[in-house]
């Protein structure tokens, strides 16, 4: 395992590969049931706007210039006004991910549809796949729905694209998969720029001058046995220092971080390959497989040949 940042890390696992791309042109009344079970989904309103309902009830208003990203595989509405759902109305339904559904992702990548062509609300729907489960940490830092108003400018130029993709020229769908996972990482960057002390510890760190050396130096290596003392060299302070830092804005202690982020990519490399367990204890930092494995139980509750078999049903 090597990579630059917890964020970069916890993205690899869900990308827009593939995914549905759709460009809506809406006239009131109008509904979208979202039915794909896809763990996040992604709307950017580039002109009028609309309300998302969640499966819990909360409704989120969105706008021209928002990108809504809504982590949830269950099902969701979006819809011009709350009482539309119970007036005639026109009902459209996302759901090429569904085992049983009729269509691809391939089949409407990209192809713009609604019930006007001029209608007064026009959208940018992605849905995501995932591979494996290492998106699941992502998704636990994240709200059940988050929006952020990226502007007027960032709405026209991801609109001439979704017009460019809907003409069906080659490469079409890898040029929206692409842009859908560059949206991705921007939207989610801005929201945990502005998120202050809701953004997740190890976003906080990495803003944080003493402890982010550190922490990228440990993301790039994590194999290194890793000390207290090795981290604050790469901070250039005191041992003291360090550890009285990174507890405060952590919100625990180095060495209990390391073993946390240890154990999920551990987690994941059982889930998602055959490396064997040898092979996934060096990765991670551990000397052998047998004190890997007693770490694991202990963070984790079973051994993990037993968590493999568990994640393989």
């Amino acid at each position: 395992m090597a990579c630059v940042d917890p964020l970069s890390a916890l993205l690899s696992g869900i990308r827009a590969e593939g995914s549905v791309v759709s460009h809506a042109v809406l006239e009131a009344p109008w509904t979208i049931r979202f039915v794909d079970g896809a763990p996040l989904t992604m709307v950017t309103v580039l002109r009028g706007g609309g309300i998302l309902l969640l499966p819990d009830g909360a409704e989120q208003a969105v706008g021209a210039g928002d990108t809504a990203i809504v982590c949830t595989p269950d099902t969701f509405h979006l819809m011009d006004q709350p009482a539309t759902l119970d007036r005639p109305h026109i009902e459209y339904e996302i759901a090429c991910f569904a085992a049983d559904a009729e269509c691809t992702a391939q089949d409407i990548g990209g192809i713009r549809w609604g019930n006007e062509p001029d209608g007064a609300t026009a959208l940018i729907v992605g849905a995501y796949r995932a591979s494996g489960h290492r998106h699941e940490r992502l998704l636990r830092a994240l709200p059940p729905v988050l929006v952020i108003n990226e502007g007027t400018e960032v709405c026209a130029w991801l609109e001439a694209a979704a017009a460019d993709a809907a003409l069906r020229s080659a490469g079409s769908q890898a040029l929206m998969d692409r842009l859908l996972d560059w949206a991705l990482v921007c939207t989610l960057r801005t929201w945990f720029d502005r998120a202050g002390s809701e953004a997740p510890d190890w976003y906080r760190g990495l803003n944080d001058p003493i402890l982010a050396p550190a922490l990228e130096a440990f993301h790039a290596r994590p194999s290194r046995r890793w000390t207290v003392e090795a981290l604050a060299t790469e901070s250039g302070v005191s041992r003291a220092l360090f550890a009285k830092r990174f507890t405060k804005v952590m919100g625990r202690p180095p060495l209990t971080y390391l073993t946390e982020c240890r154990m999920g990519e551990a987690a994941a490399l059982l889930s998602d390959t055959d490396s064997s367990i040898a092979q996934i204890a060096t990765s991670v930092g551990y000397a052998d497989a047998f004190g890997f494995s007693a770490a694991f139980k202990r963070h984790r509750g079973m051994s993990p040949s037993a968590f493999r078999a568990r994640n393989a049903l």
